[in-house]
């Protein structure tokens, strides 16, 4: 520390930085980005593709086309990933999915969809 003279003649002390740090830049901190995960909705025989568009508009507000292009490849892949995120977020969406309610187009419906996550590769 330096030591500087007051008008009162009293001795004030004032921080320095470090010589090792004193002109450098300070170093920028780059966060690293999370792994990303899938969430995965699988087919069932108790949900329309109504149900399923309706469900991609109001959870990931999809427009209605990519609704139904996500309706056929469940019905006929038996899964389709439907949103890429950090964990945290897939994990909500998945509730969200699971929590969505039943299909009232079919009177045997008992609940939601069924989804799960995983680790996307890559």
């Amino acid at each position: 520390m330096e030591k500087e003279q007051s008008s009162s003649n009293d001795e004030v002390a004032v921080a320095k930085p470090p010589k090792s740090q004193q002109g450098k830049p300070a170093r920028k901190h780059t966060p690293s980005q999370l792994p990303p995960f899938h969430v995965v909705l699988l087919n069932d025989n108790d949900h329309t593709v109504e149900y399923v568009i309706e469900m991609m508009k109001v959870l990931f507000a999809y427009p209605p086309e990519k609704g139904f292009k996500m309706a056929e490849e469940v019905d006929r892949e038996g899964r389709v990933i439907v949103f890429t995120t950090h964990k945290e977020m897939a994990e909500l969406k998945r509730d969200q999915i699971h929590s969505f309610g039943v299909d009232i187009r079919v009177a045997t419906c008992k609940g939601s969809m069924s989804a799960f996550i995983e680790p996307a590769e890559g």
